[in-house]
């Protein structure tokens, strides 16, 4: 790989945008993202995004600007939790299979096959001849999707103890958010350095030229919701076509036929056809 994988240690958690700034770019990456997926729809392109990060660093809001933009026909939001068992008697990346993207779709995992490298590692839910085999198969597993035309996009959120405390307490205090807690979210605080050390050889040994990963500082949820749809319109268009689609002359010779419609309308079109 050219490029030298990430670590933690090495980002910028003092990164800020002020609210303006904010709003205006929100808008515009929201726009970009409505063309993106147009593009997908009429190319048959496709894409997988990983969202993965510290427990309360922002992934969700993040995918939640995101659907905000795109029509959830083909835009799939995939929440991963623990496996059920019957995916727990079976290869752990079957589940994942089995919701990868049709052509001209877009799907979001919220949390991946990456657990079996950072929870299962440093919980102890999975042997270390397997956890350490899972880094040879992801890398296979998404050179796999890249040769099939599936861009992998993977995202790790980043933030501080003290913040991700602080997050903990807010959704304390709010009864809208209490949801979001579990006991293991203050439980796994206690393995911090572990997880941490498993992020920074997760990075190294899965961080390829094909499917790099890229981390977002977090401790602003405005500056990471910003760089990471940033992040996500780069990975999606680089080397596609994204000029706007013209109107199928099919289409335009049955609208033709309803003289109801505006004439002027119909030619103008029909110089945009491809």
């Amino acid at each position: 790989m050219d490029q030298q994988p990430p670590r933690l240690e090495a980002v910028d958690l003092n990164k800020r945008i002020g609210k303006r700034r904010y709003y205006r770019e929100l808008a515009q990456l929201q726009l970009q993202l409505m063309q993106v997926q147009q593009t997908y729809l009429f190319s048959g392109e496709k894409a997988v995004i990983v969202f993965e990060g510290w427990d309360a660093a922002g992934k969700g809001g993040t995918i939640r600007r995101i659907s905000q933009a795109l029509d959830p026909r083909s835009f799939k939001v995939w929440p991963i939790g623990a496996p059920r068992n019957y995916y727990l008697e079976r290869h752990y990346l079957l589940r994942f299979m089995e919701r990868l993207p049709p052509n001209g779709t877009i799907s979001a995992f919220d949390r991946s096959w990456y657990g079996r490298v950072m929870v299962e590692r440093v919980e102890g839910l999975t042997p270390e001849h397997r956890w350490r085999a899972a880094y040879g198969e992801i890398n296979d597993f998404e050179r796999m999707l890249f040769d099939d035309g599936i861009r992998v996009i993977k995202l790790f959120f980043h933030i501080s103890p003290d913040v991700q405390l602080k997050r903990f307490e807010d959704r304390l205090r709010n009864p809208l958010k209490r949801w979001k807690l579990t006991f293991e979210d203050f439980r796994n605080r206690a393995h911090w350095s572990a997880s941490a050390l498993a992020i920074d050889e997760m990075f190294e040994q899965t961080s390829t030229d094909i499917a790099p990963w890229h981390v977002i500082p977090a401790n602003q949820k405005k500056y990471a919701r910003i760089k990471a749809m940033k992040v996500i319109l780069k990975q999606m268009t680089n080397g596609l076509d994204m000029r706007l689609r013209g109107v199928d002359q099919k289409l335009l010779d049955e609208a033709d036929k309803i003289e109801e419609l505006d004439s002027d309308l119909i030619r103008s079109l029909r110089g945009r056809t491809d």
